[in-house]
């Protein structure tokens, strides 16, 4: 009967320590797919900013090409009138 209880005991002691073991592997998995998770965001973030920085590099370059081109057409204008007074007799 003694023989029997210990069994018993054992049995109840290795069940435990299968459950603990499951609960630390799921734990551990889970821990590692919010990792990948997180990895993944930071990557995407990451792509996310580098892409905003680009955007503005191109506003900037667009907003100096029409800044060039007004600067280019106003300068003609201003200076029209200048020619036609030559033509005046």
């Amino acid at each position: 009967m003694l023989k029997t209880i210990n069994t018993k005991i054992l049995l109840s002691i290795l069940a435990a320590l299968a459950a603990i073991g499951s609960a630390v592997a799921y734990q551990r998995h889970e821990m590692e797919e919010a990792a990948a998770a997180a990895r993944k965001a930071a990557a995407i973030l990451q792509q996310q900013q580098k892409d905003v920085e680009e955007q503005k590099k191109r506003d900037e370059a667009f907003r100096q090409q029409v800044e060039r081109n007004r600067k280019q057409h106003s300068s003609a204008a201003t200076n029209e009138h200048k020619t036609w007074q030559t033509y005046v007799p």
